[in-house]
């Protein structure tokens, strides 16, 4: 998988048997389908299937079918009414219903975190990585954004619940042995937050390529949640104003808001098939990415088939994105200028091969690699598992961190290094 990425496949089975694994994951009930957090959880099971994921709430109808065969194990929360389809009007219990799993069973466990996830109660000996997506947004820097779409006479009450979600929040994070961030941009928000270190591995991203389409026409393209903070009404405003054509593939309460927004050159598709998408991806002029996002996979995604993206300069896009060869920044989120980025790129010839080369280094090949190094270094065999200790406590034992030489070793069999006294 990829473009000339040289990748060393890891197989680790003899490694992990008898290491008991737990997913924990935040709600997977989100409008508009799985998204990049959900990938993230399907790909931790695919490199663990034996793995339970537990979950705060589970709609399966808004998964697609995507975690078919999975064993999920939703909390007592998603018994209750409305909770499938409004998981946000129960924010202030969700710290209780992640506590209520019972994971004494699990010498591993892995959280996929971007609300409450990482609060899980663990043994004592048992290690807990975090891959943390973003510290909750509604409760840290997207706060005030978040307030102001509460009526007015409930805000004093939710701005209360959020004060002591922070103080919950703050406190759960001292119950992960290890942070993993998908962005350097994630990761100074997990220091600000948390004041704990980081280290860095991006999600899994599928690269795929598809010839294009040329029956598709000239458009410009958007694949997205319809949600506030992805700012869709910028690249339709955007739009509107040079009367380019805009594809816009995806669902989410934003939808009629957005749609009355629209000129005569904007076509809303809802959300469509796996290879509808990659068809428009490989056709489009460019991606329109207006949000400030954590990481976002649909850049990578959109320069795995060869096409370039506009995006706002900030957050995870300045990480995948390279400014004049595989994409375009506009440095603040206002019309003028986006539409003044849309003239830019469209003046200038783009290099499909140069794309693909960028979007390589984010492959899922390259996450499986990375994310079971990390582990590997980390995490003492099971026979060891009683020689633990977490953070701040008595030292532990801890594996030698391994190089690309005990990787290659690995993938042919052999087992972990000596454990080491530290």
């Amino acid at each position: 998988m990829g473009w000339g990425s040289a990748s060393v496949r890891v197989d680790v089975s003899d490694v992990w048997d008898g290491l008991r694994v737990a997913i924990v994951s935040d709600q997977l009930a989100t409008p508009g389908g799985a998204g990049g957090a959900e990938r993230v959880v399907l790909k931790l099971h695919e490199l663990f299937p034996a793995a339970p994921v537990f979950t705060t709430v589970f709609n399966p109808d808004r998964m697609g079918g995507s975690f078919s065969g999975v064993d999920v194990r939703p909390s007592w929360v998603d018994r209750l009414p409305l909770a499938r389809k409004h998981h946000g009007l129960f924010f202030p219990i969700m710290p209780m219903a992640v506590e209520s799993f019972d994971l004494t069973g699990y010498d591993l466990v892995i959280s996929s975190q971007h609300s409450v996830a990482h609060g899980a109660l663990t043994r004592p000996d048992a290690v807990h990585i975090s891959y943390c997506h973003s510290p909750m947004r509604y409760a840290w820097d997207l706060s005030h954004s978040y307030l102001r779409t509460i009526p007015k006479p409930a805000r004093a009450g939710v701005s209360f619940a959020l004060s002591g979600i922070r103080i919950w929040d703050s406190a759960a994070s001292l119950r992960v042995d290890h942070f993993v961030a998908n962005s350097e941009y994630v990761a100074g928000r997990i220091q600000r937050a948390y004041r704990r270190a980081a280290d860095v591995i991006p999600p899994p991203v599928r690269l795929r390529f598809a010839p294009p389409d040329p029956g598709l026409g000239r458009f410009l393209l958007v694949v997205s949640r319809l949600v506030p903070y992805k700012r869709i009404d910028l690249a339709i405003a955007a739009c509107n104003r040079l009367n380019v054509p805009l594809v816009v593939i995806g669902a989410g309460p934003e939808l009629k808001r957005l749609q009355a927004l629209a000129g005569p050159t904007i076509r809303f598709l809802g959300r469509q098939p796996d290879a509808t998408v990659l068809r428009y991806m490989a056709s489009c002029e460019a991606l329109l990415f207006p949000g400030c996002e954590d990481f976002g996979m649909t850049p990578v995604e959109v320069m795995a088939a060869g096409r370039p993206v506009i995006a706002f300069g900030q957050g995870g896009a300045k990480e995948t994105v390279i400014h004049g060869e595989t994409g375009w920044f506009f440095e603040r989120q206002e019309v003028d200028d986006v539409a003044c980025a849309i003239l830019q790129l469209r003046s200038m010839a783009w290099n499909p091969a140069a794309c693909q080369r960028q979007a390589a280094q984010f492959g899922e090949d390259r996450f499986e690699e990375r994310f079971l190094a990390f582990i590997l270094a980390r995490v003492a065999l099971p026979a060891e598992a009683g020689d633990r200790r977490r953070p701040g406590g008595e030292p532990r034992r801890t594996p030698i961190p391994l190089g690309p030489r005990e990787l290659a070793s690995l993938s042919e069999g052999a087992h972990l290094m000596p454990v080491a006294e530290v």
